[in-house]
């Protein structure tokens, strides 16, 4: 992150290398919130290849480190990232870690907002490319999940980033939980095709059967391999990733980036696009 930033920028801040995980982690913690007025917590991962454990251990306990490291400093103000679209269901191991941990910030006693924003956009992101990473792999024919008909609502990032500033602004949104999307839905079909345009590509969208990729998934799992996708990720395409089209002007009081015609950053493979967002 911090490369992200300008040298003048740098030179204000205060960097702490530290892991939300562990024993020592609300003592590292500690040390790193005291004298702040606020703590914005993004750390968590999407997938991981044990069984959910490193899911449980990051995104829920690391979750319960960041409140109890807050505790001991008396620092009050919590913006906590959670996550559009999740449930506390044992069949997914994600959605239950990001809907737990939510919890845990809600019952704090904490001066909380929660922030729940669907899939995020912009340069190195995650999900847009693993997309076209498949682009690149496989010219001509893209696959996609069942028939591409999961829904989600993309968020670019430097929106995200003025909710946050927003949130640590205004009293009012304290104790309060915000469905984050841009302003329009997309289907997992329709963002593929919007993929291979930014990319400036052609390829014919394949719809794979759910069952025949999570058999795979669950294979290269279990024999540590890279593959596009978890298991865990596929049993949460049954949740739609969509909130109110217009929760973020409602909200915040103004209309999120569109993502279409903005995803020329995926002409670049992911290690040579900007860190952090790269927008106006």
């Amino acid at each position: 992150m911090a490369m992200a930033l300008a040298a003048d920028q740098r030179a204000a801040v205060t960097f702490f290398r530290g892991d939300v995980t562990g024993p020592e982690a609300p003592k590292q913690l500690a040390a790193a919130m005291a004298g702040a007025d606020a703590v914005v917590h993004l750390v968590a991962i999407a997938r991981d290849r044990a069984g959910g454990r490193d899911l449980f251990r990051v995104n829920l306990d690391g979750t319960r480190a960041v409140v109890e490291a807050m505790g001991v400093v008396r620092v009050r103000r919590l913006v906590h990232l959670g996550a559009l679209g999740v449930a506390d269901d044992p069949r997914l191991h994600y959605g239950t870690s990001k809907a737990r941990a939510e919890v845990v910030v809600a019952e704090s006693g904490l001066g909380f907002t929660i922030l729940k924003p669907s899939l995020l956009w912009d340069e190195r992101d995650g999900f847009l490319n693993t997309v076209a990473g498949l682009v690149r792999i496989s010219p001509g024919l893209v696959p996609v999940p069942g028939r591409g008909t999961s829904r989600f609502q993309p968020l670019w990032v430097g929106d995200l980033a003025r909710i946050v500033a927003l949130c640590l602004e205004r009293q009012e949104t304290v104790g309060r939980s915000y469905e984050l999307g841009g302003p329009r839905i997309w289907t997992y079909r329709e963002i593929t095709s919007e993929v291979l345009r930014g990319m400036g590509r052609r390829g014919a969208i394949v719809p794979v059967p759910v069952p025949l990729l999570a058999l795979v998934a669950r294979a290269a799992e279990t024999a540590r391999l890279p593959f596009p996708v978890a298991s865990d990720q596929l049993r949460q395409l049954r949740l739609d990733n969509v909130g109110p089209i217009d929760g973020v002007e409602r909200s915040f009081g103004f209309v999120p980036r569109d993502m279409a015609g903005n995803l020329g950053y995926l002409r670049r493979r992911k290690r040579d696009q900007e860190p952090g967002w790269g927008g106006p």
